[in-house]
């Protein structure tokens, strides 16, 4: 079975060439590394044209997207059966993959989370307690007992990833991924993995916006 590993990329000249580094030496034999760059400006364009690797494939979005769209097109483009997400920001440790991707291969879970809450995960104060309301929100409004429903480490089928039909392009894709994948009756498989929260200063994108859009996109996909 083959992992295909998205990577949705903007503005990440700092730590692009450090993840792609991590991600080719994750222990997993069959996989690719499908990152999409989402129209950035800060010369991270320019150096993926330079990648000449085969377990790298690099597709170029012709402006920005936002995260959502630069998935939707990784999704697209992969050829795995399964895929997962990983964000270009050095947040997470690759090395979680691993794990993650043998519970599939032994066949103990369809659909694998990569909790922070569960691991061993630093946090914005800020960050940990918008996390943490997103998650109850969701365990309330869908009966769930989910830890980290915000968590960029959601791995699934490719198949299952394309029924959802996300059309959320920022960052409420990921309240939308969890809330269709618990409408349509999906098990999900939480797992502790690491993590190491960046500060708006490294380049943190997300803000105090994007938690009032999760909080809608929670309850129109739950109404």
């Amino acid at each position: 079975m083959k992992l295909s590993i998205i990577v949705p990329v903007y503005n990440e000249i700092q730590g692009i060439e450090k993840i792609l580094k991590r991600l080719k030496e994750v222990p997993i034999h069959n996989k690719e590394i499908v990152v999409v760059d989402d129209g950035s400006t800060d010369g991270t364009r320019e150096f993926l044209r330079t990648i000449q690797e085969p377990e790298i494939r690099v597709f170029f979005q012709p402006q920005n997207t936002g995260k959502g769209g630069a998935v939707r097109r990784g999704v697209m483009e992969a050829t795995g059966e399964y895929i997962v997400i990983q964000d270009a920001d050095l947040e997470y440790d690759p090395r979680d993959l691993a794990r993650m991707f043998d519970l599939v291969l032994k066949g103990q879970a369809q659909i694998v989370y990569g909790s922070r809450m569960l691991g061993r995960g630093t946090f914005l104060k800020s960050s940990y307690y918008a996390n943490r309301f997103l998650t109850f929100l969701t365990d309330v409004l869908y009966g769930a007992r989910l830890t980290d429903m915000e968590t960029c480490y959601k791995m699934m089928p490719r198949d299952v990833y394309l029924r959802l039909n996300i059309q959320a392009n920022r960052f409420d894709m990921e309240p939308e991924i969890t809330a269709k994948l618990l409408r349509y009756g999906y098990s999900i498989v939480e797992i502790p993995i690491s993590y190491r929260g960046r500060t708006k200063g490294e380049g943190k994108k997300i803000g105090w916006r994007d938690g009032i859009q999760a909080i809608w996109t929670l309850v129109k996909y739950r109404i």
